[in-house]
């Protein structure tokens, strides 16, 4: 049987991006992703996804000096994707140069923006989550009809053209008016990918053909539907992992790579990481199946605040969209 940490998906700028990466948002303790690095790219993982917000990037960083000082790899054979948050929309550049001491890095393969809204951080990003005396979030820009999130988009532009800290940028989260807004906008880097929320309960084949006639990679968060892993109860994800002798993470990971779609696995659970790396080849017809899945009874898991006023569909708490993908 192929592994899935074999495969891997041409960008439009030419380069290529592991189709199955490792999620580094930590479950519990931050200092726990270390050996979750360790252990993935020991398990053929060459793919490591992480973010400023995240929290991590530190012991990723520990994690890539230790492999790299073992010579159990070169960084050269690792494709280490992370984003800029949206508190540090004014400054991507100084988010990725904290990321990069932070990695021990010199490079990052994919720079992304995270989400495509403005909030009111200040020079350090600082606070996160800014929030105004009601609880709302505290935003610098109109999430639904600002444009500030284009000017950082531009200025991840002008990090790939300017400087040698990214081979790629790209984006997270957006949805299809967002893209609308952005794609018209664009002065010469398009993203090569867009990063979402995706898994057989939540298709979203409109946004997904949208992004791939304009060739921008879909990269699957949450495959499995985020804590808890709910997606692996689907009964046809039981069913075809029965079928196959794999396991139903193998099947929703399987779900994205058989599609051409980048699929990032997380787990705290080290033995799981070193066993769901198989690439079961199920049938067109099946792939249609899972998709159908969500079809009939969509579900989204991630509804965080800082995506209302996006236009995504099945938004909980949502009550800003007008417009929807």
């Amino acid at each position: 049987m192929k592994f899935a940490t074999t495969v891997e998906l041409k960008l439009s700028n030419g380069k290529y991006i592991p189709a199955l990466g490792l999620g580094t948002i930590p479950s519990g303790d931050a200092s726990d992703v270390k050996d979750q690095v360790i252990t993935a790219i020991k398990a053929g993982y060459r793919h490591i996804d992480t973010a400023w917000f995240y929290g991590s990037e530190k012991y990723i960083g520990e994690a890539l000096k230790e492999v790299f000082q073992q010579g159990i790899i070169k960084r050269e054979d690792l494709f280490i994707t992370t984003k800029v948050w949206p508190s540090f929309w004014h400054s991507p550049e100084k988010s990725l140069d904290i990321s990069l001491k932070d990695l021990g890095l010199d490079y990052v393969d994919l720079f992304l923006q995270h989400w495509p809204v403005a909030l009111h951080g200040d020079q350090n990003g600082q606070p996160a989550v800014p929030k105004n005396e009601d609880g709302s979030l505290k935003y610098d820009d109109d999430p639904v009809h600002g444009t500030k999130f284009i000017d950082t988009y531009h200025k991840l532009e002008d990090i790939l053209e300017n400087t040698t800290k990214t081979k790629s940028i790209g984006i997270s989260n957006y949805s299809i008016p967002k893209l609308k807004q952005l794609l018209p906008k664009i002065k010469k880097h398009r993203p090569v990918v867009n990063q979402i929320e995706l898994h057989p309960q939540l298709p979203q084949r409109d946004l997904v053909d949208y992004c791939e006639s304009r060739g921008i990679v879909i990269v699957a968060y949450s495959p499995v539907g985020g804590p808890g892993a709910p997606v692996l109860e689907v009964p046809l994800i039981k069913e075809l992992a029965t079928k196959y002798d794999v396991s139903p993470n193998e099947i929703a990971e399987a779900y994205h790579i058989l599609n051409g779609r980048v699929a990032l696995s997380r787990s705290s659970n080290l033995s799981r990481i070193k066993t769901i790396t198989r690439l079961p080849r199920i049938t067109e017809d099946e792939l249609e199946q899972l998709y159908q899945v969500g079809v009939k009874d969509p579900k989204r898991y991630t509804c965080d605040p800082w995506g209302y006023g996006l236009g995504f569909k099945y938004w909980k708490g949502d009550t800003l969209s007008t417009e929807f993908d």
